[in-house]
C-alpha cells in the first residue's frame, strides 16, 4: 500500500475504505467510539497497488469465462451456504439440497470470525458434489502471499467467480485472541482476483455512511477490476434502483435478498445495525402463523422485484444461522424453485 495517514487510523488499515460495517451515526464498526476515518475525506481514487510485484493479468479462466458470458443471459439466482464450518458432514448435506436448485452458492468466511476451511479447499469440496462455487474472500485472515496462493489455488479449482471483502475485525467476533491482518483491503484483493483470471465480485452498502459516495467508491472497484457487484440490504428494490443509477454501467449487479425463515433468525438479522430492510419485513414473518412460508413468500416477492431492476443479473438469497443449517438450505432451494 502507498503511505497514506488512513492507514494509521482505519482498524483494518484500509486504504480504499470505507467498508461496509460503518454505523449509521458515522462510527466505525471496530470501536464505536470513534467516527470512521473516511467520512471527513473525499473517494479515494484508484492508483494501483503500488507495489513492486505488480502483476499483469492473466486470460480469464474457463469457469470465469462461463460465469461472465452466462450473466445477463438469465437470472442467476445465487445462495448463501448455511452449512456449519469445518463440518464436511453438513457441507454434503446442505450441497445435496442445492444442488440442481441454485446457479453457485456464496461460500464466504463468516462475519464472526470462528475458524472454517480454507477458501480453495471448501471450494473443492462444494464443487466435487456438484454445486458451483462463487468463493468469498476476506482480508482479515491472510497476508498478500496467502492471498495469491488462494486465489491460485481457485483458479485451478474452476471456481465460477471470487468475492473479495476487506472482512470483519476479530476484534468484533468469536476470535478476538487471533491477530487481524488486513495486508490488503477489498479494492485491492480485487486486482488481485482480476490478475489472477477470475470472475470478481465486490460488495457495495448503499444505505452505509457515507452513502453520498457509496457509487463513487464502486466505481473505484471498477477501475481496480471488478466484475460484478453484490448490493448489500438497502431497503429493497427502489433503493437498489437508485443506487445502480448512480453508480452507472461497468458492472453487473446482484442484490442481496434477505431469507427470514422462523423468530430466531429474524432476530439475528436485526442485530445487524449496518443493513436497512424493507418496512414491517421482520414483522410479517413474526406476525405469521406460519414464519417459514411467509419468509419464503416475501424473499420470492422481493427477487422478483429486484431482479426487475435495470442492470440487475441475478439475486443473492441471504440467510442461516447456527443450528437449522439444512433447513435454511432447504429455504433457500425452495425459493429458488419458486423463481424459475
Amino acid at each position: 500500500m502507498s503511505v497514506l495517514p488512513l492507514i494509521d487510523t482505519c482498524p483494518k488499515s484500509m486504504e480504499y475504505g470505507p467498508c461496509g460495517g460503518v454505523g449509521f451515526d458515522g462510527s466505525c464498526e471496530v470501536d464505536a467510539a470513534h467516527r470512521c476515518a473516511f467520512l471527513h475525506r473525499p473517494t479515494v481514487p484508484w492508483t494501483g497497488l503500488d507495489r513492486s510485484t505488480e502483476v499483469a493479468p492473466a486470460p480469464r479462466t474457463a469457469a470465469a469465462a462461463r460465469t461472465l458470458d452466462a450473466l445477463g443471459t438469465r437470472p442467476w439466482v445465487v445462495a448463501d451456504l448455511p452449512a456449519r464450518a469445518l463440518s464436511v458432514a453438513s457441507i454434503d448435506r446442505c450441497a445435496a439440497i442445492l444442488s440442481g436448485e441454485v446457479d453457485a452458492v456464496l461460500a464466504g468466511d463468516a462475519g464472526s470470525a470462528r475458524v472454517q476451511f480454507p477458501p480453495a479447499y471448501r471450494a473443492h469440496l462444494l464443487q466435487s458434489r456438484g454445486l458451483r462455487v462463487w468463493t468469498g474472500l476476506n482480508m482479515r485472515d491472510r497476508n498478500r502471499v496467502a492471498i495469491e496462493g488462494e486465489l491460485a489455488a481457485l483458479a485451478v479449482e474452476g471456481v465460477a467467480g471470487v468475492h473479495c471483502v476487506t472482512g470483519d475485525h476479530t476484534r468484533t467476533g468469536h476470535r478476538p485472541d487471533a491477530a487481524p491482518v488486513f495486508d490488503l483491503d477489498s479494492t485491492e484483493a480485487a486486482a488481485l482476483a482480476r490478475a489472477a483470471g477470475h470472475a470478481v465480485s465486490v460488495a457495495a452498502s448503499p444505505a452505509a455512511p457515507p452513502t453520498d459516495r457509496r457509487a463513487a467508491r464502486l466505481r473505484e472497484k471498477i477501475r481496480a477490476g471488478a466484475d460484478v457487484c453484490f448490493v448489500n440490504h438497502a431497503g429493497g428494490a427502489a433503493p437498489v434502483r437508485r443506487f445502480i443509477e448512480e453508480a452507472g454501467d461497468g458492472i453487473r449487479y446482484i442484490p442481496c435478498v434477505p431469507v427470514v425463515v422462523d423468530h430466531a433468525s429474524a432476530d439475528l438479522l436485526e442485530s445487524f445495525t449496518t443493513l436497512v430492510l424493507p418496512e414491517d419485513f421482520l414483522e410479517r414473518v413474526r406476525r405469521s402463523r406460519d414464519p417459514r412460508a411467509e419468509g419464503i413468500s416475501l424473499a420470492v416477492e422481493m427477487a422478483r422485484e429486484m431482479l426487475a431492476v435495470p442492470g440487475v443479473v441475478g439475486v443473492n438469497l441471504s440467510g442461516g444461522r447456527e443450528g437449522a443449517e439444512e433447513s435454511f438450505a432447504e429455504a433457500l432451494a425452495e425459493i429458488a424453485r419458486r423463481l424459475r
